[in-house]
């Protein structure tokens, strides 16, 4: 029997009917499950705790590349992805904890930092940063552009402004704590669906680091 999905678990906008697989990550204890499309390194559904729901998005949203399928099908993927992953991770790295998340910010090239820019495409809203953005990432020699190459040059560069301040904090270099702040406080204001249930808690890591930055 096909079930019927609340408005909380309805499809992210422009990611119905993409090609992709199934994932999951624990969240403090609690096992939770969503899409993904690896070719385009997208997010494709909200969480859920639930594997029969996620089983009924998939069937209704998603496609594989033998075509549509129903839930049943769905479920063997959901199940499987408990204990598998097609992403680069360990399953240590796919144990969030909130507390721990909130109390520091993300590590630069992990996880969790990808998985954040899958759910919200952050490439889409760089262009509207501010002018002291702007600057820092002139400062920091990122030219910027439209095409995928600058994608990829904007994602190291926020690595690398990342790596920077997690070691020698925000006041020695303001710079790059300019790039890392706007890039996540963006992020976690265009988080979709169920997802602030994970990343939320970055915004106390953020205050956090402002915190240390100001003593």
């Amino acid at each position: 029997m096909e079930r019927e999905l609340s408005a909380q678990c309805a499809p992210l906008d422009g990611r119905v009917g993409h090609v992709g697989g199934i994932e999951s990550l624990t969240l403090d204890g609690r096992r939770y499950y969503f899409g993904f499309d690896y070719r385009s390194d997208l997010v494709l559904s909200p969480l859920f705790d639930d594997a029969g729901a996620m089983a009924a998005f998939a069937s209704a949203h998603m496609r594989q590349t033998s075509g549509r399928h129903d839930e049943a099908h769905w479920a063997g993927l959901v199940a499987a992805a408990a204990g598998h992953t097609e992403l680069d991770c360990d399953d240590a790295q796919r144990d969030v904890v909130s507390a721990r998340l909130g109390g520091a910010l993300p590590e630069a090239g992990g996880y969790l930092l990808y998985l954040l820019g899958a759910v919200t495409g952050w490439d889409d809203w760089f262009g509207a940063a501010p002018p002291e953005v702007q600057e820092a990432l002139d400062g920091l020699g990122f030219a910027g552009g439209d095409d995928d190459g600058d994608d990829d040059e904007l994602a190291e560069l926020v690595d690398d402004c990342l790596e920077a301040v997690r070691e020698f904090g925000a006041q020695a270099r303001p710079d790059e704590w300019a790039v890392v702040r706007f890039h996540l406080t963006a992020a976690i204001r265009h988080l979709p669906g169920t997802w602030g249930l994970v990343f939320a808690p970055l915004a106390q890591g953020v205050l956090a680091q402002e915190a240390d930055g100001s003593r």
